[in-house]
């Protein structure tokens, strides 16, 4: 019997499965903490644990598939390597004005001379001279990226760019149309652009995953989650490492499709970092039409349509002491737990914990610590960054010993969000500890924390709790509400009729919420989810159950909700999706467009059909490229016309084809 080996890659821990592929079940899990300075440690502890669990030989894996949030947080976190745009048949000013400089953040670029009509023909020679000049002098360059006005129409001036460069520099070159056949070339280029800057994280990443299968005797092929749940090859994933953005969430889904079988529901998955919720329509993920926004950026990447909140396990506890009321608020920043940190360092945090139980007078910084990221690049520091990180050193640091100045709080601001140091405070997971819902940490430092954090007073005064189980219930329940919060944009995102206001405005609405609590006066409310829920996480089972009864929805807790992300890293199928366009640009003459020009038919039926057979063509290929075998091809058409002097007239269409199959699994 093979097995499948499924690996994702979270913000706390990475998991791993093995499932049966002919019986369909799951034979072993396990999870491992992820190791963000080299990604590639976690997932080995992860394999090798579910290899030694399930006494399964390394041979018998006949496919191993990753799912990855590096992609998604490089992009949220401004992290990546540095890249060159080529920039072709634009204006100066179209980098200012679509947010190009931005995304460039110093980065070299040239805006050339060149690019297409929208009926694909050469509105100006290819600067070929420009070009070479340039590229003599620009130097520390990962990756270079090109985009070329109308290249959807006709592609020859990116293809010419890209062999030219690749001649002269011998880098990887991103091309714009590779990544999207639709139009609007400022956003392709800023595709295009970020995925040249993640070519060589993601390489580094899926070099390291697969010396560490091979480390473990596992030969087997090793298969990448796409942002929209599909797999592809390791291959194509270094090629266009933008498409596993939202990689993790989209195997989420595939995940709870696979445990559940639901065909309606919404999928919410909590981990360490965020909460990310989706909508499961006829056993299908909707797709976001706009394209994947991740950070600041709007991609042209096809993934799931996915609300991300910052809301998970380790989210930071924040007391609000303004005004008389005061109370709790959670994230978005992701914390280190207390009780996580105390079980890496016990002796430095409860030293710590007891001399701060000891004073009578609560700390700015009480249950606070900190510690540098190993391994982290430091070259670009600024002196008082470098200075602030040689005083944390090495080992976890209590946070008041480390801070001496207000401004050392901004530097570590900044060295927080470029990933230099992590916090450690109070959060959920702690909560959880103290009531017993979790016991993979140190419960007492947990409890400890706690106490700290329950002495801090609010605005009338009183102290925020004397009880620390009384905060730890307090967090949850706070924990409990923002989800609903989060469920309910995501429904109301994805309502078929408008209401008139922001699913976050309509979700917090007055009417909204005493309608979850069965208002009973003059007027009778009720309201609530209409659908499923799936919960998925480790701490789902913790949680979700009170959130459904406060939406009055069914929650369905599946048995392995823990790894749903690694089960629909492996358990997908493989997907390529191609589209192209047939235009009329004179009467009587119909063009194809494709990756070798554009083509002329006298009929519109004729140009469909060999524009269908070239995507095709192109879709099965690249399918078998990935691994798949037992190939579906599916095809559609989106026709445009207009009525003239009585007559329909053909302005354009689009035809989509999708060719799916299963991976091919190694016997």
């Amino acid at each position: 019997m093979a097995l499948l080996l499924g690996v994702d890659t979270g913000g706390t821990y990475t998991d791993a499965v093995l499932i049966g592929h002919d019986e369909r079940e799951i034979i072993a899990q396990a999870k491992a903490l992820t190791t963000r300075h080299d990604l590639a440690e976690g997932i080995g502890a992860a394999i090798a644990a579910v290899l030694e669990q399930s006494g399964a030989a390394p041979e018998e894996i006949g496919l191993a598939s990753l799912s990855t949030t590096l992609a998604t947080n490089a992009l949220v976190e401004g992290q990546g390597a540095r890249a060159g745009l080529v920039y072709i048949g634009f204006g100066e000013n179209d980098l200012a004005a679509h947010g190009l400089n931005e995304a460039l953040a110093g980065d070299p670029a040239l805006v050339l001379a060149g690019g297409h009509s929208h009926a694909g023909v050469e509105a100006a020679p290819l600067d070929e001279t420009a070009l070479c000049a340039w590229l003599e002098t620009v130097s520390g360059i990962s990756a270079f990226a090109v985009a070329s006005q109308f290249a959807t129409r006709n592609p020859a001036h990116e293809l010419r760019a890209a062999q030219i460069i690749r001649g002269v520099t011998a880098r990887p070159v991103s091309c714009s149309h590779d990544l999207s056949a639709r139009l609007n070339g400022p956003k392709r280029a800023l595709t295009a652009l970020l995925n040249a800057r993640l070519i060589g994280m993601i390489a580094r990443l899926i070099d390291r995953a697969e010396g560490t299968l091979r480390a473990h005797g596992i030969t087997a092929p090793m298969m990448v989650v796409r942002g929209d749940g599909a797999l592809i090859s390791a291959r194509q994933a270094r090629e266009k490492p933008i498409e596993t953005i939202l990689s993790g969430p989209a195997a989420s889904i595939v995940g709870a499709r696979w445990l559940t079988g639901a065909d309606h529901a919404l999928v919410s998955d909590i981990g360490g970092t965020t909460t990310d919720v989706a909508v499961l329509r006829d056993g299908k993920p909707l797709i976001d039409p706009a394209g994947a926004r991740v950070g600041p950026w709007r991609t042209m990447v096809e993934a799931v349509a996915m609300r991300t909140t910052g809301l998970g396990g380790d989210s930071e506890v924040h007391i609000r002491d303004e005004g008389l009321k005061g109370g709790l608020v959670l994230g978005p920043q992701r914390l280190v737990p207390v009780s996580l940190m105390a079980w890496e360092a016990p002796k430095v945090v409860h030293d710590a914990l007891d001399d701060q139980l000891r004073r009578t007078v609560p700390g700015e910084h009480d249950a606070r610590f900190v510690r540098a990221v190993r391994g982290a690049e430091t070259d670009a520091l600024s002196g008082r960054e470098a200075e602030l990180l040689d005083r944390i050193g090495a080992q976890v640091r209590p946070l008041g010993v480390v801070l001496r100045t207000r401004l050392d709080g901004q530097v570590l601001r900044r060295l927080v969000a470029r990933g230099f140091v992590q916090l450690s405070g109070v959060t959920p997971s702690d909560a959880s500890h103290v009531l017993g819902q979790l016991d993979s940490w140190d419960a007492e430092a947990a409890q400890k924390a706690l106490a700290l954090t329950g002495r801090k007073r609010l605005g009338d005064g009183n102290m925020l709790s004397p009880n620390p189980l009384l905060l730890a219930q307090m967090i949850v329940e706070c924990l409990t509400y923002q989800t609903g919060f989060a469920l309910l944009e995501a429904a109301f995102a994805e309502e078929d009729d408008d209401f008139g206001l922001p699913p976050e405005e309509l979700s917090r609405h007055v009417l909204m919420q005493k309608g979850l609590a069965g208002h009973r006066g003059l007027v009778r409310l009720e309201t609530g989810l209409n659908v499923p829920v799936v919960g998925l996480g480790a701490s789902a089972a913790s949680y979700y159950p009170a959130v459904g009864e406060r939406l009055g929805c069914r929650m369905i807790l599946p048995e392995h909700a823990g790894v749903a992300n690694a089960i629909g890293a492996v358990v997908g199928r493989v997907m390529i999706r191609r589209s192209g366009t047939v235009t009329s640009p004179d009467q009587g003459k119909y063009r194809v467009h494709l990756e070798t020009g554009p083509e002329d038919y006298p009929a519109p039926e004729a140009a469909m059909h060999a524009l269908q057979a070239a995507l095709e063509a192109e879709a099965r290929s690249q399918a078998i490229a990935a691994g798949a075998e037992d190939i579906h091809i599916e095809a559609s058409r989106q026709l445009r016309s207009a009525e003239a002097e009585g007559r329909e007239v053909f302005l354009e269409a689009e035809i989509t084809v999708e060719a799916t199959g299963r991976p091919r699994i190694a016997l």
